[in-house]
């Protein structure tokens, strides 16, 4: 196992941004025909499995993500006014 998540990890680091949205359409392609494959009194029980399965990945991935961009990008600082002293 240790081998797989090796080959894995190099696989990662030698993909651009391209090959990893390839590989995420090729995985949503194969999921869409799965569930069109899918016997009608399954399909309730795969939605209530796979909702829960995306979410718990999508929303870490996006929060990597935005974490990312922020550091790229921190906010700007507001200017800061003068006052007028009475």
């Amino acid at each position: 196992m240790k081998r797989l998540f090796a080959l894995a990890d190099e696989y990662l680091d030698q993909s651009d941004w391209k090959v990893l949205a390839a590989l995420k359409f090729c995985l949503l392609s194969l999921g869409i025909l799965i569930g069109l494959y899918a016997p009608r009194r399954y399909r309730r029980s795969l939605t209530l499995t796979c909702v829960p399965l995306f979410l718990l990945t999508y929303l870490p991935l996006m929060d990597k993500l935005f974490r990312i961009w922020r550091e790229q990008n921190p906010p700007a600082q507001p200017a800061q006014e003068e006052t007028d002293s009475l």
